[in-house]
């Protein structure tokens, strides 16, 4: 009901002092849903597949997310939790390949907030060195078997744009950006920004794996929980990230108590998330120190830490003549 307060208010008065409250309103809610649609992707929504997949398909085709597609990178992603070679999201680039990358990629890549805008992009192209669209049912991201399903979402997603465009010629696009577009980047800007730190940004460098030192639970044991301070429960505790990874099938609601209960046995390897006040304004530090320290990974050694191009933003000077 806000939502739609703030939306009316802001078309009728169509005063830039309310947009940017609707916006913000608007675009915590599309990440919300997204978390709903991603407990459905994990089946911890329902014990009913089937509803899963349908209210899965309603929450992300709404926000342009391709259920299926990303479903399974998501799976892939759990699965691999933490491993340098076939982990999926926010995934570290061997040196190799980050040098590989021109310059004005690699400044763009880490310098914010380019990153916090990624999300739409990795759908497309998923990131550098790997192949393959969530919306492509070929893709090396899915098993033959799976291509039927990755048809269906992608069917779903552009009978979204098309609804978008519809929409756009009935109220005119500007009402539609304004109702639409920008709440849809700040939903982009919110899962950038919160998977991000999931992986990244502790105050210690935390390994990645490869070969025989990588298992299930040293992965897991590498994600970050978060304190979100007063949109916790808006994102459905979405910062109780470690017993996510280790337990996945657990429901969004159980799991601030399936934390409490973790920490006796996790002991010494459970890292206490520093609390946050009503925002999470200390995060923002945490995500640019990392973004601008954490580049790439050695192309050799089975636990390797994140390592720092000191070159990264050196511009060569021009003189004058």
């Amino acid at each position: 009901m806000v939502v739609f307060g703030l939306a009316a208010a802001a078309i009728y008065f169509n005063n830039w002092a309310v947009w940017p409250l609707y916006w913000a309103t608007q675009g915590t809610m599309f990440w919300a849903l997204f978390v709903l649609g991603h407990d459905c992707g994990h089946g911890s929504f329902s014990d009913i597949p089937l509803l899963n997949n349908v209210v899965g398909h309603v929450l992300h085709s709404s926000i342009l997310v391709p259920y299926h597609g990303w479903r399974i990178s998501h799976r892939t992603h759990h699965q691999n939790h933490g491993n340098v070679e076939n982990d999926e999201s926010w995934v570290p680039l061997p040196e190799k390949i980050y040098k590989s990358l021109d310059n004005t990629t690699r400044v763009m890549r880490y310098t914010v907030p380019f990153p916090i805008f990624a999300y739409p992009l990795y759908l497309w192209r998923r990131s550098p060195g790997k192949k393959g669209s969530h919306f492509n049912p070929y893709s090396d991201l899915f098993a033959p078997n799976e291509r039927k399903a990755v048809i269906i979402s992608s069917a779903c997603w552009v009978s979204m744009v098309a609804l978008l465009l519809l929409s756009s010629v009935v109220v005119g696009p500007a009402i539609v950006l304004k109702t639409y577009g920008v709440p849809y980047l700040i939903f982009v800007m919110w899962l950038d920004f919160v998977t991000y730190l999931h992986h990244h940004g502790h105050e210690q460098k935390l390994p990645w794996y490869r070969s025989k030192e990588w298992s299930y639970l040293r992965g897991g044991l590498t994600t970050i929980d978060r304190d979100y301070g007063v949109f916790n429960n808006i994102h459905h505790d979405i910062g109780t990230h470690v017993i996510h990874h280790l337990f996945p099938q657990i429901p969004h609601y159980h799991l601030v108590e399936a934390t409490k209960e973790a920490k006796h046995v996790l002991g010494k390897y459970y890292r206490e998330p520093r609390k946050s006040g009503p925002f999470p304004f200390h995060l923002f530090n945490n995500l640019v120190r990392s973004i601008k320290q954490d580049h790439y990974v050695s192309d050799t050694g089975d636990i390797v830490y994140y390592q720092t191009d000191h070159q990264l933003y050196k511009f060569p000077s021009t003189k004058s003549e």
